[in-house]
C-alpha cells in the first residue's frame, strides 16, 4: 500500500530483466529472419544468416535460464479470475515451448547443412541432426511455420496485456514493467 493505492505484486527484477531480454532477442530474430537472404542448398552461414544463428543460440540460452528461474522462483500471485488465470498459464506455457522449439528446429536445420552452431560465437553446440539429414532439412520448413506460430502467440500475449491495462484497468501489465 503506497499513498492509499493498492499495488499488485510484481515480478522480481531478474524475471523482469529476462522477460525484456527475451523480447529484445525475439524482435532482433524476426527482423534478421525477415531481411536475411533465402536459404538454399549451398547457402553459407555468413552475414545476416550468421547473425540469425548467433541470436538464436543466445535466445535458447536466455530462455533456458528464464525457465529455470521461473521453476525455482514462484511468480507473484496474479489476482485474476480463474478462467483468466488458466488462459494466462496456458498462453505462457505455449510461449515458453515455442521460444524453445523454434530455435531448436533452426539449430537442427543448421546442423543438417553442416553449419557450426555456436553459443555466443564461442562454444560450439552439438549437432542435433547429421549433415545431409533429410529430417534436419525438413526442420527448416517447420522452423518457419512455428516462427509464425510464435509470432501469433506473442501478438496474443501483447493483446492480453493491453486488454488488462485498457479494458480491465487492472495492474497485470505493471507486474512486468516496474
Amino acid at each position: 500500500m503506497t499513498d492509499g493505492i493498492s499495488r499488485a505484486p510484481r515480478y522480481d527484477s531478474v524475471a523482469r530483466l529476462l522477460h525484456w531480454l527475451v523480447v529484445a532477442l525475439v524482435v532482433a530474430q524476426f527482423l534478421i529472419g525477415w531481411t536475411m537472404p533465402e536459404v538454399h542448398r549451398n547457402t553459407q552461414p555468413v552475414g545476416l544468416i550468421a547473425w540469425h544463428l548467433g541470436v538464436g543460440t543466445t535466445l535458447i540460452g536466455v530462455v533456458v535460464f528464464r525457465v529455470l528461474w521461473r521453476l525455482t522462483h514462484k511468480p507473484p500471485p496474479d489476482r485474476l479470475a480463474p478462467l483468466l488465470s488458466l488462459a494466462s498459464r496456458v498462453t505462457h506455457t505455449l510461449l515458453y515451448l515455442a521460444l524453445l522449439l523454434v530455435p531448436a528446429l533452426g539449430w537442427a536445420n543448421a546442423a543438417s547443412r553442416g553449419w557450426a552452431v555456436k553459443f555466443l560465437g564461442l562454444l560450439q553446440l552439438p549437432a542435433l541432426t547429421p549433415t545431409g539429414s533429410p529430417v534436419g532439412h525438413a526442420m527448416g520448413n517447420i522452423h518457419s511455420v512455428f516462427a509464425w506460430v510464435l509470432f501469433g502467440l506473442i501478438a496474443l500475449h501483447v493483446m492480453a496485456a493491453l486488454f488488462h491495462r485498457l479494458i480491465l484497468k487492472d495492474e497485470t501489465l505493471q507486474r512486468m514493467l516496474t
